[in-house]
């Protein structure tokens, strides 16, 4: 009898001890910020917002060129001309100062949507990479190692360098 309880105890420790082995999560971890940044599809939407950004700058500077033409004209004329002359040309100046600021905004508004626009496909296919990789190496939890992500401690598999290859990077 003694024997069986000692027989029974092993059996039962032994089954808690390999069910407590595999309720072992396997996570990783992964910087997906380093991982974006190194894809090519980054690389060309880098270069197509500066691009964008080249071109809104370029219109901003000519119209306040233009605003600063008009203004040193109106300045010099402003001797010659009547009190409601010189009114209505310092409203035209304020409208052509408002409307600037107005295209500089709107500007910073397009350029946020085009970069999230860009920034869209290539997350989804970081993302994606990231679900394939984690998956065929059997890892339940991908913990993002990012900067300001929450990860203290990474000690865990990296997936860097496999999510790149997977993806040809």
């Amino acid at each position: 009898m003694k024997q069986l309880k000692t027989i029974l105890f092993a059996t039962v420790l032994s089954l808690g001890v390999l069910g407590f082995a595999q309720a072992q999560s396997k996570v990783a971890h992964i910087n997906s910020t380093d991982l974006i940044q190194a894809m090519p599809e980054m690389k060309s939407a880098q270069a197509q917002m500066e691009k964008l950004g080249k071109t809104y700058e370029a219109d901003i500077k000519d119209m306040a060129t233009q605003l600063d033409t008009k203004a040193k004209q109106y300045d010099s004329e402003a001797a010659t001309q009547t009190t409601e002359q010189n009114a209505k040309r310092a409203q035209e100046l304020q409208t052509m100062e408002n409307n600037i600021r107005q295209y500089q905004a709107q500007a910073q508004r397009d350029m946020q949507q085009k970069e999230m626009d860009l920034l869209q496909p290539i997350t989804e296919k970081a993302k994606a990479a990231i679900l394939k990789v984690a998956r065929a190496q059997g890892y339940e939890y991908v913990l993002d190692s990012s900067q300001g992500n929450g990860v203290i401690m990474a000690d865990g598999k990296d997936l860097l360098n496999d999510v790149k290859k997977e993806l040809g990077i």
